[in-house]
């Protein structure tokens, strides 16, 4: 009996097949980054203050004295939520009296913004915070939207693996593609925060569905080289979240002109998300090319459409110059791996014995700081000093070597050591940016970033370790929990970056502190560098700092004698 790896190995491992899926599925998520990373200026609040109505008949020197001053920074900033009593100040002016002379302003009452307030414009003309005044009592909707995006991902995660299973890889990828464009470019439409809100949460549904799709079928062709599938994965992501730089691009040049996007939507329109949108969408790729992303043949011959998958494979074996045999799938003969009787395992299997309960908690702990690391680096890139734009651009770009490193270090170095490293970096000095003195804001802007690129470089490590950590039985069910907490950090980040309103560098300490605490928790991890995938969760490594005693089945399997992997084979899954 051969498996389908076998019975198709002749097509080789990375031909002009290979390489022309591989870089399709990579053009049909570039929306992801700009949609993924359009809350950076999308929520972005810019500095306001209280409108003060033409209708107060103050007195120049009374409009001017009109907002009480508040101490932000170590100086001494107008209010942006409260403004002094218009009916008391506008007596005061009819009198002719003048504020701090003959008004002590300490002594007046204060009100909320009643007639709203006032932006600036020297970054963003619009927002969604600008159109729906989301400040003050209401600035905790901006950091809502975002986490209500990152809940939509969630739920896409759920559904989208079960949707390729049903209906095919190829279909749902398309299909959420167009769902992702759809309803971002519904959202110019959007008539107020819950209408924008909820299609936003649509689009989060959409932007993972179509990754995972993405993902599953470009891993559909390739074989069990696992070092090959590792770094298909890293640069898989780059290729995504690099796309920041075009977000900055093109946020640049549509919030620059947004009165004229504004006018060309015909509504009441969110910020920046009319050209995100149009932009995003036009990086789609267009429809024509579905006929060059085939359907996966394992998903095909898992559905007994053997023909189907022969014509695929004859077809991948003509652009890499290979000669096909003419009958190459026999089902009497192709062992289907899904239809095999097997012992059927379940969620509670992660926590049934103290091994893997331990590796379990730990793996959550791990993919969550990291995550809210991650994120909520990335969307506090606005409040940096200096360009918001610029600023944006050195976070895309300083992921480019985090990826290139994780991808050396996955391919010649332990894990362990490796991630404990790239997160000890990341954690430390997000822990002394609160020491960098004020004028120093570059040196500032530079620790960020280095803390980025160790977070990233982590990050991008994580999946393969924890695919290898965890046995083939529950293997699937291990890398999914770790990833559901993933997504609970990224929901979390936006109130990370939030707690900056209160102080600056609070964010940066809280994140600081916890990446440096799973940094120390990933040595207790056990190495899965060098060493055969786990089959059974007898045959798993042991987590550090635990006595054990070794199993039968354990022992068994280490005098086997069976082949060493090369570096990186245990990713093959």
């Amino acid at each position: 009996m051969r498996d389908y790896d076998e019975v198709t190995a002749f097509l080789g491992e990375w031909g002009p097949f290979q390489r022309l899926i591989f870089f399709l599925l990579s053009a049909s998520i570039i929306p992801n980054g700009f949609n993924g990373l359009s809350a950076v200026f999308l929520t972005a609040a810019p500095e306001h203050r209280c409108r003060v109505p033409d209708t107060a008949n103050l007195s120049s020197a009374w409009r001017n004295h009109s907002i009480p001053l508040r101490l932000q920074d170590g100086r001494e900033v107008p209010h942006s939520c409260r403004r002094y009593r218009l009916q008391a100040i506008a007596n005061f002016s009819a009198l002719g009296l003048e504020p701090g002379r003959d008004v002590d302003l300490e002594q007046l009452e204060q009100e909320s913004c009643l007639d709203g307030w006032e932006f600036s414009q020297d970054i963003y003309l619009s927002t969604i915070v600008t159109e729906w005044n989301l400040v003050c009592e209401d600035d905790w909707k901006a950091p809502l939207t975002i986490s209500l995006f990152f809940v939509g991902v969630l739920v896409g995660s759920f559904i989208s693996g079960q949707l390729s299973d049903r209906f095919g890889r190829k279909n749902v990828l398309f299909v959420t593609m167009g769902m992702q464009t759809g309803f971002s470019f519904l959202q110019v439409f959007s008539k107020n925060f819950e209408m924008f809100t909820v299609l936003f949460v649509l689009v989060g549904m959409g932007q993972i569905s179509n990754y995972v799709a993405a993902f599953v079928l470009g891993m559909a062709f390739k074989n069990r080289n696992s070092w090959q599938v590792s770094s298909y994965y890293i640069l898989y992501i780059r290729s995504v979240h690099i796309l920041c730089i075009w977000l900055h691009a093109a946020a640049t040049v549509c919030l620059l002109h947004q009165r004229l996007a504004d006018a060309a939507a015909g509504a009441d329109c969110a910020g920046g998300a009319v050209c995100l949108a149009l932009v995003g969408g036009l990086c789609e790729i267009p429809p024509c090319t579905s006929r060059f992303i085939p359907e996966s043949p394992r998903w095909l011959i898992s559905q007994g459409r053997f023909k189907e998958a022969e014509v695929i494979i004859h077809r991948a074996a003509r652009i890499n110059g290979i000669v096909a045999p003419s009958t190459i799938f026999d089902p009497s003969e192709l062992q289907d791996l899904s239809s095999k009787k097997q012992q059927s395992h379940s969620i509670l299997d992660l926590i049934r014995t103290r091994n893997i309960r331990m590796l379990t908690i730990m793996s959550i702990i791990l993919w969550l700081t990291i995550s809210v690391g991650y994120f909520g680096l990335s969307l506090d890139t606005p409040n940096l000093h200096g360009d918001v734009y610029v600023n944006c651009f050195l976070s895309a770009v300083v992921e480019v070597p985090a990826y290139v490193l994780a991808w050396l270090l996955l391919r010649y170095l332990p894990r362990r050591y490796s991630m404990a490293t790239a997160l000890f970096l990341g954690g430390g000095v997000l822990l002394f940016v609160q020491l960098v003195p004020p004028e120093l804001y570059y040196l500032a802007t530079v620790l960020v970033m280095v803390g980025k690129f160790g977070i990233t470089a982590a990050f991008s490590m994580v999946y393969v370790y924890t695919a290898e950590l965890y046995p083939t039985v529950v293997r699937n069910m291990g890398v999914g929990v770790s990833s559901m907490a993933s997504r609970l950090g990224s929901i979390l980040s936006p109130y990370f970056v939030y707690l900056g309103a209160y102080d600056r560098f609070l964010p940066y300490i809280l994140m600081g502190s916890l990446t440096i605490l799973t940094a120390i928790l990933t040595l207790f991890l056990p190495e899965s560098f060098g060493t055969p995938l786990p089959d059974t969760i007898d045959q798993m490594l042991r987590v550090k700092g635990m006595k054990y005693r070794q199993t039968p089945s354990h022992s068994r399997m280490l005098k086997d004698g069976e082949e060493s992997p090369t570096i990186l084979k245990s990713t093959a899954f």
